[in-house]
């Protein structure tokens, strides 16, 4: 599998691709926005671009009958002491044969093996079968299904308001901790062995010890009740509203624990974060789960959250025998 830094991404795969380069928009399901800009800034535009920015690469398979996008990751490479790389996504023809995507797919393990120890994974849309087909068929792992909801804020069934404040950054250790403690053995980290829990719960508290000093949240929330231990968050990423885009702009919902000493606080974060969009004329409050989390769909249901769209989380790396 070669890579020429001037060889541009082939525009014939990406108009061939662009329905499911289109479902990595992360509003793709808001039916009210328009596709044009969610296409150009996270569909065909990003794939247009790939290449250009730094750590990116398009590898193009042996046949010459697809290529690979694939983006080098320096801050994780540095926390997990080995090179780390997400696949934005393959670009190939209609006409393109399973078993030559498969093979292409085993030729990217392949190459990213020869460099030496090296993690990678990418989030397929669950529509998009013709490339989860080729990655499990050239030995990517499925890790983990995610549920990606949507709440629209004016129709929200929000319970009585619960006493919040924002998190101080000198809470970072703390709040690194709660998450590290509430471990689910089903998310992206824990499921995959690559990691192991003491790894992946490494990983999680120094995510929301960034995210309490603003690294790139930009909120975390917290119980504020006389008496009651900060046992929980949530860290919230805000999305503005778009120029000329009705209907847009969004809270995200970037990493929520809870602990036994605040049973009952997912509900009330949650519903906290829908009113903090609301404060700030923001439509819509966007979340991403397990599809086994089952305690977070009861919160989501109560608060009138929706289903928006499915996705995959694959992943290969360097260790065992290379087929």
């Amino acid at each position: 599998m070669g890579h020429d830094g001037l060889t541009p991404v082939n525009t014939n795969w990406i108009a061939a691709r662009a329905d499911m380069l289109a479902r990595h928009s992360p509003t793709y399901f808001l039916r009210q926005l328009p596709m044009a800009p969610q296409q150009a800034q996270y569909g065909v535009g990003a794939a247009a671009r790939f290449g250009s920015g730094i750590g990116q690469e398009v590898l193009t398979a042996a046949d010459n009958n697809s290529q690979w996008l694939l983006q080098h990751l320096p801050w994780d490479t540095s926390f997990f002491g080995t090179d780390t790389y997400r696949l934005f996504t393959g670009l190939f023809g209609d006409d393109a044969r399973p078993t030559a995507l498969a093979a292409a797919a085993t030729e990217i393990r392949q190459t990213l093996a020869a460099r030496g120890p090296y993690y990678a994974f990418g989030l397929v849309p669950a529509e998009d079968t013709a490339l989860l087909q080729a990655l499990t068929g050239g030995g990517w792992r499925l890790i983990e299904t995610r549920l990606n909801f949507y709440c629209p804020v004016a129709e929200a069934h929000l319970p009585e308001p619960a006493p919040v404040r924002l998190a101080r950054p000198d809470e970072a250790a703390h709040i690194g901790r709660i998450a590290a403690a509430a471990r689910n053995p089903l998310d992206r980290f824990h499921s995959d062995p690559w990691f192991g829990n003491a790894r992946a719960d490494a990983m999680l508290a120094r995510y929301a010890e960034a995210a309490t000093e603003g690294s790139y949240a930009d909120a975390v929330l917290v119980p504020d009740m006389v008496g009651l231990p900060v046992d929980s968050f949530l860290a919230i990423g805000n999305t503005p509203a778009e120029a000329g885009v009705p209907g847009s702009g969004s809270l995200r919902v970037l990493l929520t624990a809870v602990g036994p000493a605040n049973r009952g606080w997912h509900l009330k974060l949650m519903a906290e974060t829908v009113r903090r969009a609301a404060a700030l004329s923001l439509p819509q409050v966007l979340m991403t789960t397990q599809a086994t989390n089952n305690a977070v769909f009861r919160s989501c249901e109560k608060l009138g959250f929706r289903l928006g769209s499915t996705t995959h989380v694959l992943a290969c790396h360097s260790d065992g025998v290379m087929s």
